[in-house]
């Protein structure tokens, strides 16, 4: 059964103009099977009756033999026919394909890519003055691998959300997007790398790739140097942008003058390995980018609230108030990544803020509990009598 990534693998090799069964056997499937996901616009959604192979019990004694350095395919049935072993040999193929850019013999072999195919991403820190603060910094580094142009962006985290939107403002800074992106195996992308199958994907960023039209692809674990242009890229930065730039009045001003340094000094270097101005031969692949799609994808948090008594919410340690004919019901908060707060009840925003410290205090919209202090206001008006009958009858 196709997946995901499979639908994805199809629809770019179809945009290539690779014909149906060419894709078929790159993916092992029929025909029909690409034509009917090509016309389903996905994946099916139907979830597969996951099978036991013949070959299960004799993986370990395999990833031993190929730990060994014995990659012959006839040898290592012969050894796992001895143990037991009744299936055929494409099979023991097949598991071993994906392994083999494990070889000794193929760890440095460095490819090239045609223009517009592929970027690599990746993550580096450094720490570095922010205002009057020694302040530790994550930057993401994207890098075209045709023409080793990159975009780097600086900020204070590196979890999902951040990832995805150093990719977007990296698809804007080149004008485009290209048809793979290569990354490392964190848990913002990759929540699973399977030992002979593909790897699954975060969902959100399998949604990304899908609206930006890139086909996703995560090196080998252990294995970084597959994604080799773009950790050459960490350290060159370290190595002179953190080191020519030393302190910043704020992330800003950081972000500001790292563009201003990639025009002026990334985009104008002659690169070692292909000999070329990385600026000249970046306007040959700029070209063969795909266009970025009509609406922006948006990389916010969302997380949901359950609306208190007193008609607050609880946001990143301090209160924010919401209507009070909300109390009790569950709501929808969006953060953005500039502290912008937007608090939702289904479709409907009651509410839009920005982030404040819990130091400055619980935050409120005059208005939005004017019932509640009705209510609280309104004292239930007794007879004195009551009180009369009862001290007469304790006396």
């Amino acid at each position: 059964m196709l997946s995901q990534e499979d639908y994805l693998m199809i629809r770019t090799l179809k945009a290539r103009g690779v014909y149906l069964t060419d894709i078929a056997a790159e993916l092992g499937v029929h025909p029909k099977t690409v034509s009917r996901a090509l016309r389903r616009g996905g994946a099916p959604s139907r979830t597969p009756v996951k099978r036991t192979s013949k070959l299960e019990p004799y993986k370990a004694q395999i990833d031993r033999l190929l730990g060994e350095g014995v990659w012959n395919a006839v040898v290592i049935l012969r050894e796992i026919q001895t143990a037991g072993y009744t299936g055929g040999i494409t099979i023991v193929r097949e598991y071993m394909a994906p392994k083999r850019v494990l070889r000794p013999s193929k760890a440095t072999v460095r490819f090239e890519t045609p223009p517009g195919r592929q970027l690599q991403s990746d993550w580096g820190e450094i720490v570095t003055q922010i205002g009057e603060e020694e302040v530790k910094v994550h930057f993401i580094v994207n890098t075209l691998g045709y023409s080793r142009r990159f975009h780097f962006w600086c900020t204070d985290s590196q979890d999902a959300e951040h990832t995805y939107e150093g990719l977007v403002r990296s698809f804007e800074y080149f004008g485009g997007v290209t048809e793979e992106v290569v990354v490392d195996n964190q848990k913002t992308a990759v929540l699973e790398h399977r030992t002979g199958q593909a790897p699954h994907f975060n969902e959100r960023f399998l949604d990304l790739a899908g609206q930006y039209g890139f086909q996703p692809h995560a090196c080998q674990p252990y294995r970084a140097r597959t994604k080799g242009k773009d950790e050459r890229m960490v350290g060159y930065l370290k190595q002179h942008f953190f080191v020519r730039y030393r302190a910043f009045d704020s992330w800003a001003h950081l972000n500001q003058t790292a563009e201003q340094w990639l025009r002026e000094e990334a985009d104008q270097r002659l690169h070692g390995t292909v000999k070329e101005i990385v600026a000249d031969r970046f306007e040959r692949e700029q070209p063969a980018l795909q266009p970025l799609p009509a609406v922006r994808y948006d990389t916010a948090y969302y997380e949901t609230r359950r609306v208190g008594w007193d008609g607050y919410i609880d946001i990143r340690g301090n209160r924010y108030s919401v209507p009070d004919d909300l109390v009790g019901q569950v709501v929808r908060v969006r953060i953005g990544l500039d502290d912008r707060v937007q608090v939702y009840s289904e479709q409907r925003l009651v509410a839009t803020y920005t982030l404040q410290p819990r130091s400055q205090g619980w935050v409120s919209v005059p208005g939005h509990h004017h019932q509640l202090w009705q209510e609280a206001l309104h004292v239930e008006q007794r007879s004195l009598d009551i009180y009369e009958a009862v001290a007469t009858w304790t006396s």
